[in-house]
């Protein structure tokens, strides 16, 4: 049989969500008379028992819920990516095993493909948690709205849905799942999103703090140059250094002027050595961009894969 849809479901300490989860997905399937799908657990280093419970699906349901287990906790990126490797659908949804979402809301999400869409991301309009986590997070969302030119809402909502095609162009780690939307962007792809409910956490506690933000605005830098500079690096560190170039001449000039004015010695002052640095700084940066470039040009073939969107060969064709 082969699959429509697959569910990709990490799973950290949820031993008490994980069952009933797995009774809604297939409620909801059963209704909309989806009958070619697979749900995949991932467990990513679980203290409890959910394990148990995940195996006790599989070998309740075998052909539709399949189960990964890590050696160690790894993080979502790695936990994902895991299921994404061996999810057979040709559309794949991520949902958050904390039963905070609703999978009586995938016909919405896979109405809004039908639009055109390659990837649509949920919006949580109605956050059911403490302002402790939903203030920093609308700070979050708009900071990486605005810096990554995509207007979402809700980046770190774990609710998605993908075509396969987009997530074959995309490896995760780190913490780069909730900047799929980016990447997916960025390779032309098409990306909307759907409001959906969001119910307050009642098993467990949250597995994130105020440190995944730090670690999120890190790998929001890491996502703006992999999708800017990818193929043009030389671009990213010519910027840099002729912008550290100007500074350090600038400098130099000026300390010159008041030398032949005059206007006292300048071998011992902090703005030499300022101006000095600047440009050795300026070379070294504009050197780098010049080998990552010899780099990039090197390597550009294997990237190309990922640009195409259809190939039409008419001789391929008739040759059938």
């Amino acid at each position: 049989m082969s699959i429509g849809i697959s569910f990709v479901i990490p799973v950290c300490n949820e031993e008490a969500t994980v069952v009933p989860l797995s009774e809604k997905i297939q409620k909801v399937m059963t209704k909309e008379r989806l009958s070619k799908y697979e749900i995949i657990f991932i467990d990513d280093g679980s203290s409890d028992d959910s394990w148990f419970y995940i195996k006790d699906l599989v070998h309740q349901y075998p052909t539709q819920i399949k189960a990964i287990k890590l050696r160690k906790n790894f993080g979502k990126s790695a936990a994902l990516f895991a299921g994404f490797k061996r999810a057979k659908g040709k559309i794949i949804f991520t949902i958050d095993a904390d039963l905070q979402d609703d999978p009586a809301e995938v016909p919405k999400f896979l109405n809004k493909l039908e639009e055109g869409f390659d990837l649509v991301s949920g919006w949580r309009q109605r956050r059911n948690d403490p302002i402790s986590k939903t203030l920093p997070s609308q700070i979050y969302n708009k900071v990486t709205a605005k810096i990554a030119g995509i207007p979402l809402h809700d980046f770190n909502c774990g609710f998605k849905v993908y075509r396969k095609e987009v997530l074959d162009c995309i490896k995760l780690y780190g913490e780069l799942h909730r900047y799929i939307p980016v990447l997916a962007h960025s390779l032309g792809f098409r990306v909307g999103e759907v409001a959906v409910c969001h119910f307050s956490r009642q098993y467990g506690k949250s597995k994130y703090g105020w440190e995944r933000y730090s670690r999120g605005l890190i790998d929001l830098l890491t996502v703006l140059v992999i999708t800017r500079y990818l193929y043009k690096p030389g671009h990213l560190f010519g910027k840099l250094g002729l912008f550290f170039g100007f500074l350090g001449s600038g400098v130099l000039i000026y300390l010159v002027i008041l030398w032949f004015l005059g206007l006292g010695p300048i071998g011992n002052r902090p703005l030499l050595f300022f101006g000095i640095l600047s440009t050795i700084l300026a070379v070294q940066l504009i050197s780098l961009g010049i080998l990552a470039e010899l780099l990039t040009r090197y390597s550009h073939s294997d990237c190309l894969e990922q640009q195409v969107a259809e190939v039409i060969d008419e001789n391929l064709q008739l040759s059938r």
